[in-house]
């Protein structure tokens, strides 16, 4: 869930740029099994604009080394801000979507999904 829009600006070279802050909590320990190596996850921003049907962003990312720190409980500012090529951000509907891969001991690499919240952003800019 997003808990506060940090920056919601026009750059000069004309594109948008959010910054975040919001709340990742998601139990993933049955993610891991004896051939689990680690666990990659992070978070993207997806809306839709006139030019793409999906726009995806990566917001944050963190290595999960083993089952012990799988419950993942954070509120974090954006590591990565929320870039759009344009100006199609005001108003915008955007949903946070936690992604995750699976990096085995042997064998190939899984990966899955699960949509964290939806928020809308303000029709102005806030700095």
């Amino acid at each position: 869930m997003v808990t506060k829009i940090n920056q919601f600006r026009k750059q000069l070279n004309g594109n948008d740029k959010v910054t975040l802050t919001f709340n990742v909590s998601a139990k993933l320990e049955s993610l891991f099994t004896w051939n689990t190596k680690q666990v990659f996850v992070f978070v993207t921003a997806e809306y839709e604009n006139s030019k793409n049907s999906l726009n995806q962003v990566s917001l944050w990312d963190r290595i999960i080394p083993d089952k012990d720190h799988a419950n993942v409980q954070v509120e974090v500012k954006s590591k990565y801000p929320l870039i759009d090529q344009g100006t199609s951000l005001r108003g915008k509907k955007v949903q946070l979507v936690l992604h995750w891969h699976i990096m085995p001991n042997a064998g190939r690499m899984m990966r899955g999904k699960m949509p964290l919240s939806e928020f809308n952003l303000p029709d102005t800019y806030t700095s």
